[in-house]
């Protein structure tokens, strides 16, 4: 078990105050988006029945969300893009908003996506390399969401942020395989129940863990957890139960 960071801390705070589910995937109605140019793409939203609610702009990258009845989504833009399509607690597209600006709780709820796989990677990285400066730890986040969110890697900058680089496309490559129809054919209570758990194995913070492959065993599933650069493999009920969870 690995000792909880600063970083990771802030991470769990952040969360909690977002209330950001365990892991939030991309609904099946909307995977044909991602990759799409925005400006075309927004009437395709609104013609599958979203209506819009908000939109928050950070460095280098807009989310705004949309709802549909009790869904709600958050539509990641970057790069004049769709870099990412997720579905989050409803509770996210309460009341409503303009597109030139956000509420307090999309401003948390975005703090706490960035945070959460950052904190993951930034403490397996200094615990292993004894990195701790406050340069280096930007740099290195920078680099992590470059490649999180699609940007293009920037080959002028340091040490610290081509590893940051490294461990964001890890990540990317997480929430990609967790998309994945081979994945999504796992019933969403043992997901559920297997990420918690992971991140606990992990002494992470919730919503670091993510299913990236699943086998079907009778009426159990075997799940490998990817939680950053850590993996594990979680047992669990298709209604939830978690039977065991073991290195990788």
């Amino acid at each position: 078990m690995k000792s909880q960071t600063p970083v990771a801390v802030f991470a769990a705070a952040a969360l909690s105050a977002a209330s950001f589910p365990a892991w939030a995937q991309t609904p099946p109605d909307l995977r044909d988006l991602v990759g799409a140019r925005a400006g075309s793409a927004e009437g395709a939203i609104e013609g599958r029945g979203y209506q819009f609610v908000r939109t928050q702009e950070g460095s280098g990258s807009k989310w705004s969300y949309w709802r549909r009845g009790g869904e709600c989504v958050q539509i990641t833009t970057t790069n004049g893009r769709y870099a990412a399509i997720d579905r989050m607690d409803s509770s996210l597209c309460d009341g409503g908003g303009s597109r030139d600006g956000g509420g307090n709780a999309a401003a948390a709820v975005i703090a706490g996506a960035a945070v959460i796989g950052l904190a993951a990677a930034l403490a397996h990285h200094n615990n292993r390399h004894g990195d701790s400066d406050a340069q280096h730890d930007r740099d290195y986040s920078r680099g992590y969401q470059d490649a999180l969110y699609g940007a293009a890697y920037d080959r002028n900058d340091s040490q610290a942020y081509h590893d940051g680089y490294l461990a964001g496309e890890a990540e990317r490559s997480n929430r990609r395989a967790a998309n994945s129809r081979h994945v999504r054919r796992a019933p969403w209570a043992a997901q559920q129940a297997c990420s918690e758990r992971a991140d606990d194995f992990q002494n992470q913070p919730r919503g670091s863990s993510a299913p990236i492959s699943v086998r079907e065993m009778g009426d159990e599933w075997q799940m490998v957890m990817g939680t950053g650069p850590y993996r594990s493999v979680c047992t669990v009920s298709s209604e939830g139960r978690v039977r065991s969870i073991d290195p990788y």
